[in-house]
């Protein structure tokens, strides 16, 4: 049986997000990734959340080179009213071949929000997210290209993903003294078999009031167990080479064994006591999960509700060990 879906404030906003956000990643063009679903097979999934409670949908500009988008942006024309959704969108990753079609400058953060805009169907984005670090653009101008876009209406609120905690101290403290945005959420990889960010991103998030959106809650399908071969993997774990390189040592095995475990003692499916266990965490807002089949996405609505002792919350985690960042 699933619950009723719980909302949660994003950060010290006062935006109500759903405790589970659906990553759009999924839906858009099978030529950009052969897991992708096309059009068709992805509108069920928009419906269905909607119907389950969900009201936060994350995409990018990136995914499917603007494909996503359009997607996302119909599906939810069609099935919701626009004020009931939180509709996140990102901007950084190159599209186009053009030098200045890529990256966190003015230019491209203006022309890239006037496109998502326009392949979304709407006239303003709930959460615009810078979608990475560019190097070559001071952090200065990438944040007031930011606040002219929620001066102009077009953006409601700003978050960055992909950052080290510095980075986004900075950026805060930039946003202070100039009088601009802050930003109010932040996504990154975070789920049992990558916990880097409790050392300085989670703290930081929680004493400043930042919502904190971990992508990838599964591993990329790895706490599920559909990236270890045999009968559960799916298209996506036998061509997901990042995957690949980052999980499956001995350490990421015996996480999943009590992973496994926890799970027999509820009579659920490994992945809904993996997306509990970051739920239960400490300053998370709402992970963002993938879904290309129905029982992905009422899985994980249905491990909302699944509470886990501090006995199991320690069992689930005392196997893990120190790794390297993703972002260095």
């Amino acid at each position: 049986m699933i619950s009723a879906m719980n909302y949660t404030r994003l950060g010290r906003s006062g935006l109500k997000v759903s405790r589970i956000a659906l990553g759009c990643m999924t839906y858009g063009d099978p030529q950009w990734r052969d897991w992708v679903l096309e059009e068709e097979a992805s509108r069920p999934f928009f419906q269905r959340a909607l119907e389950l409670g969900i009201n936060f949908f994350d995409t990018a500009d990136m995914y499917s080179l603007g494909r996503s988008e359009e997607i996302t942006g119909r599906a939810l024309k069609d099935f919701a009213r626009r004020e009931d959704i939180v509709l996140a969108t990102k901007v950084a990753a190159p599209m186009g071949p053009g030098v200045n079609n890529a990256g966190l400058s003015r230019k491209h953060i203006m022309d890239a929000a006037h496109a998502s805009l326009k392949r979304l169907g709407t006239d303003y984005i709930d959460l615009y997210q810078i979608h990475s670090r560019d190097p070559n653009t001071p952090m200065d101008e990438t944040l007031e290209a930011l606040h002219d876009l929620v001066k102009l209406g077009m953006v409601r609120y700003i978050g960055a993903s992909n950052h080290f905690a510095y980075q986004i101290a900075r950026a805060q403290y930039l946003a202070d003294f100039k009088g601009w945005t802050r930003f109010v959420s932040v996504q990154d990889q975070y789920n049992l078999l990558y916990r880097e960010e409790e050392r300085e991103m989670l703290p930081l998030c929680r004493e400043e009031g930042i919502g904190f959106l971990p992508w990838s809650p599964l591993a990329r399908g790895y706490l599920a167990g559909n990236r270890r071969g045999g009968e559960g993997q799916t298209t996506r774990g036998s061509s997901d080479t990042m995957s690949q390189a980052l999980f499956g040592g001995e350490t990421d095995e015996a996480v999943v064994g009590a992973v496994e475990t926890v799970a027999q003692t509820h009579g659920v499916r490994p992945s809904q006591v993996a997306l509990a266990w970051t739920l239960h965490q400490e300053g998370i807002t709402a992970p963002i999960i993938g879904a290309s089949k129905m029982k992905h996405l009422e899985e994980a609505v249905a491990a909302e509700a699944l509470s886990l002792s501090s006995e199991e919350l320690q069992q689930l985690a005392a196997p893990y060990r120190p790794r390297a960042s993703t972002l260095s």
